[in-house]
């Protein structure tokens, strides 16, 4: 499996992201993560963390769970993060200076976050760089899988996906609606410069105006 080519950003160091998959070959890593990301500046620490906030918000909308088929449980929660995280970086990608740099911060933050929670749920010292191998490697893993059917709008082959890795079944069709708010993301991000993004987030679409059958 190859990297999606529009993801640039470097995994933290630290928890043998390089070798989580031998199949999948990854971007250099970031050194001293957690100390160079505390000291970026204040006005861009504060940009970082709301555009973080906005998309913890919006994975975290209780229709994408009650409505879209998203299981609400620990994995249901952090493959609705990553798609976020995904849409987002791609829209960063296609933007000027400093989205690249943002999308850098960014990308700490989340790994930073996920590090946090893993503690909080009693994974312990050693257990926290295993699984965090094995959440780096499904972040990528995720980000290749989507990336040609959302580079070739194929509704078919994202619900597929989307249903396999987020809703947990085979069944293509319960991805439907999921799918239709994924590409409606996509729209909605293509329209937002990084000066909309900084100042009022990604703006999802409301999961309210779709339903599992992909139905609006």
């Amino acid at each position: 499996m190859e990297l999606a080519p529009w993801l640039s950003v470097a995994v933290p160091r630290g928890y043998g992201f390089d070798k989580a998959s031998s199949a999948t070959p990854l971007p250099p890593p970031v050194d001293g993560m957690i100390s160079r990301f505390f000291k970026r500046s204040s006005a861009r620490a504060s940009v970082v963390e709301a555009l973080h906030l906005r998309i913890n918000e919006a994975s975290r909308e209780p229709a994408l769970y009650t409505h879209l088929g998203v299981p609400d449980t620990v994995e249901g929660r952090f493959e609705c993060l990553t798609l976020h995280v995904i849409l987002v970086l791609r829209r960063m990608n296609q933007l000027p200076q400093p989205a690249a740099d943002i999308a850098q911060d960014l990308i700490n933050a989340v790994f930073l976050q996920l590090d946090s929670s893993l503690r909080e749920l009693g994974v312990g010292d050693f257990g926290v760089p295993k699984r965090m191998k094995k959440l780096g490697a499904a972040f990528y893993g995720r980000a290749a899988g989507y990336d040609g059917a959302l580079d070739a709008r194929d509704e078919d082959g994202l619900k597929a996906a989307l249903a396999r890795n987020v809703i947990g079944t085979e069944t293509p069709e319960a991805g439907a609606g999921l799918a239709r708010y994924v590409l409606s993301s996509v729209d909605l991000l293509d329209g937002r410069d990084l000066d909309h993004l900084i100042s009022h987030g990604p703006g999802f679409p409301s999961p309210l105006n779709l339903n599992q059958s992909g139905d609006i």
